[in-house]
């Protein structure tokens, strides 16, 4: 039997996301989802997320800053960008991350 591999793809930096109405740091080069495994590990890793496009539980929608269009993707596979702003998300994300205390609206 082999181990799994690494939980984040490899990085060298955190990079600053909001989620909701707080400000992040995260690992660069890695998918949203997988950041906020990072802020909340325990609590996304028992969430029913596929983390692979079928349940839809991971919904946000995002901009990249001010003056840049509103977005909506899946967030197991969207790669974080500095100064990405996460303003929506489904209930299921916001449950799993209600630790973080966001103010976010759902999806």
């Amino acid at each position: 039997m082999h181990s799994p591999g690494p939980l984040f793809r490899p990085f060298d930096k955190l990079i600053k996301i909001k989620l909701g109405d707080k400000e992040f740091e995260v690992p660069e080069g890695n998918m949203l989802l997988r950041c906020m495994q990072y802020l909340s590990p325990e609590d996304i890793s028992y969430g029913r997320f596929c983390w692979n496009e079928e349940c839809q539980y991971c919904r946000i929608s995002f901009d990249l800053g001010p003056d840049t269009p509103q977005r909506t993707a899946l967030s197991c596979k969207l790669m974080v960008q500095e100064g990405m702003r996460v303003t929506e998300m489904a209930d299921e994300i916001r449950y799993c991350l209600r630790k973080l205390q966001l103010i976010v609206k759902p999806k």
